[in-house]
């Protein structure tokens, strides 16, 4: 039997972003305002010693350095206001001529979580609108209408400040398109462990379908074997029963070691994998119910991987099963064909004819041959013979071709 597939390895719960990046975007929403408030007002305080042409910090400029720090609250539930908000606070103290510092920390931190969020243009009109006050104030507005003389900037320095913006601009987009990309990545492993999971359900299904399709058909057989027989030849109807109960506790196992897959790959394996090696047991019970099934086999049989050597034996296993539902016939020939390195022939011959009426079934039987032969790059063809019988030959991949 085929072990389960493997899960995938554990997923982080959400992307990799750093430190500042994750405050700012989740948790501490007070906290990091706080922060953010001792740092410009401590931080302005100090850099105005060094500014003496710059106007002193007066209430309301210490009310503008913590108001946009307040703004940061709103971060999360409202970048774009967060946003909007620290650039207008941080254009007033521009052009009310306070001296340079921290002041911009809240409004750079309120781009960058709107530009995680998703509001890169919210974050971009914020730069440029700080940047062009910035500009006007320093090199076109006279000086009369300004409370401080323009700084004394020259162009060429203009460049570190837009050197300045543009590295912050283009770490927020940096983190963004890492956070993206891990969160792709995250929902197709999501989505490979769900389709491996389906196909870890579906397989389990074609198993049971196989195993208890095939046990059931026995016991049908034998069980009318024993209601006919049950008076006049008491000895076969205990035979019939005997099969029946020796049927169903061979299924059983079957069906324990499929659904222990469940319990994860810890679980062992209660017997040995179904492979050609069983093929005797196959012919036996068909012998039980009346069918003859002869084994003729061409070339020297060799190791199979497994999971070719399960489908074969499940071929086999199918196609017999439906001889016994839809046949007459009381004889069957399986050929396993070695002689082609690359490949193995199974086929299997109902020599017919077929049987009259509804025989049972879910009729999904062959589906799910071709669905077991086409998931390894194996072919099959089945259908009916001109003598009314039916043949299923399938060719399955064997080491040598899937190491090619």
């Amino acid at each position: 039997m085929t072990p389960p597939m493997p899960e995938p390895p554990e997923e982080h719960p959400e992307p990799w972003s750093p430190p500042w990046v994750r405050a700012a975007k989740a948790g501490w929403p007070v906290a990091l305002a706080l922060v953010v408030a001792v740092l410009q007002v401590a931080g302005t305080g100090a850099a105005a010693r060094h500014q003496p042409d710059r106007v002193a910090l007066d209430a309301l400029g210490y009310a503008l350095l913590l108001i946009g720090p307040a703004l940061l609250v709103l971060r999360r539930r409202r970048p774009v206001a967060a946003v909007a908000g620290t650039a207008a606070v941080t254009v007033v103290y521009l052009v009310a001529g306070y001296p340079y510092g921290p002041v911009f920390a809240s409004w750079v931190i309120a781009c960058c979580v709107a530009v995680q969020a998703g509001y890169r243009w919210a974050a971009w009109a914020g730069l440029g609108a700080v940047y062009l006050i910035h500009l006007l104030t320093t090199f076109v507005l006279p000086a009369d209408w300004l409370r401080a003389p323009p700084s004394a900037i020259v162009w060429w320095q203009e460049l570190e400040v837009v050197a300045w913006l543009l590295l912050v601009v283009s770490v927020a987009e940096l983190v963004r398109f890492r956070g993206e990309r891990i969160a792709a990545h995250h929902a197709y492993r999501q989505q490979l462990k769900e389709r491996r999971a389906n196909e870890e359900r579906l397989r389990m299904a074609r198993e049971l379908h196989d195993i208890l399709g095939h046990s059931l058909s026995l016991i049908t057989v034998q069980a009318g074997v024993g209601l006919e027989l049950f008076d006049t030849r008491p000895e076969q109807a205990r035979e019939a029963l005997a099969t029946i109960k020796a049927t169903s506790r061979e299924a059983l196992g079957e069906v324990r070691q499929v659904l222990g897959t469940l319990r994860g790959p810890e679980a062992a394996p209660r017997g040995p994998a179904p492979g050609l090696g069983r093929l005797d047991e196959l012919t036996e019970q068909a012998d039980r119910v009346g069918l003859e099934v002869e084994v003729h086999e061409t070339g020297r049989r060799r190791g199979l991987p497994p999971t070719a050597d399960l489908t074969a034996f499940r071929i086999v296993q199918e196609a017999l099963t439906n001889v016994v539902r839809h046949s007459a016939a009381r004889q069957a020939a399986v050929v396993l064909d070695w002689t082609d390195p690359a490949a193995l022939l199974v086929e299997i011959v109902d020599p017919g004819p077929a049987v009259l009426g509804d025989a049972g079934g879910t009729g999904s039987g062959l589906a799910g041959m071709r669905e077991r032969v086409a998931a390894f790059g194996g072919t099959i063809e089945a259908g009916r013979l001109p003598n009314g019988g039916f043949r299923v030959r399938a060719t399955l991949p064997t080491a040598e071709a899937e190491g090619k």
